[in-house]
């Protein structure tokens, strides 16, 4: 595996490569990041991948510095994957170019976490822009799991014309039902265990809950939830999963989308 911290010697590396398969990660990677990378290898050999932690994506400065990172245990891991290409980038090097192309965020940026994160959505746009004029990727591999990222993701390269493949994996369960997350080491074991009651409760009582919901009584929702031992639910909503807009028909494809806080970590679903 070619390791590069430098884009300009990326880029000398890469520039003829015509099928590079991309995955963008923050490292600390788990049985998720594992999944895309496999679907990127049945694209291609030229499988890329990027370890950076973008501090312009965090609300707070704490969650941004207590994110959890192992480079050397992220390295051997690839490695082990025979992962061909990985991009450890400086702040410097993503940000001290000017772009191509402008930022696009559609108005479902202001739903689900972009209500309650502001900024959030932006700076993930800006880093993954600059991350495919960099390496001109043919595809980019995302997980399901981030729909509303993924979502945004896809509408800024359909405005902008970008030329790349943008490719939605399934997301990575847990046995216990819980999405894998690098977040997931902060909590312990009860903690774990809230999380799986959470995706559970969801799952069993989906068409309940949308009924519940489209009748405004979400409050008997949020109630059993919290009484799991959730500190704190930032949002729970029904999405129409076409229109992307919130759920007011039983009749169409929805999920349900959760942002919750188990002590202070704060994990999303959709199901």
């Amino acid at each position: 595996m070619k390791i590069f911290k430098d884009k300009k010697k990326l880029i000398n590396e890469i520039s003829k490569i015509e099928t590079i398969a991309f995955v963008p990660t923050m490292g600390f990677l788990h049985k998720g990041h594992l999944s895309l990378i496999d679907k990127a290898k049945k694209e291609s050999q030229n499988v890329l991948v990027s370890i950076f932690v973008n501090p312009k994506q965090f609300n707070s400065k704490n969650d941004y510095i207590n994110y959890p990172r192992n480079i050397s245990r992220d390295i051997k891991v690839l490695e082990k994957k025979k992962v061909k290409y990985l991009y450890i980038p400086t702040y410097k090097d993503i940000y001290s170019h000017k772009t191509d192309k402008k930022i696009y965020l559609n108005r479902f940026s202001k739903l689900l976490c972009g209500k309650y994160r502001p900024g959030h959505f932006k700076g993930v746009i800006d880093v993954v822009n600059r991350f495919i004029e960099i390496i001109m990727p043919k595809s980019i591999f995302l997980g399901l799991k981030d729909f509303q990222q993924l979502t945004l993701i896809k509408q800024h390269v359909i405005k902008n014309n970008i030329r790349i493949n943008v490719i939605a994996c399934n997301s990575i369960r847990d046995k216990n039902g819980v999405m894998l997350s690098s977040r997931n080491l902060k909590l312990n074991n009860k903690q774990i265990k809230i999380a799986s009651l959470v995706y559970k409760y969801l799952k069993k009582n989906k068409n309940k809950i949308l009924k519940l919901y489209i009748a405004n009584n979400k409050k008997i929702i949020i109630n059993d939830i919290l009484d799991f031992g959730v500190n704190k639910i930032e949002y729970l909503e029904c999405l129409n999963l076409k229109t992307l807009k919130y759920s007011k028909n039983k009749k169409y494809k929805f999920n349900i989308f959760i942002s919750y806080y188990i002590g202070g970590v704060r994990l999303i679903d959709n199901l």
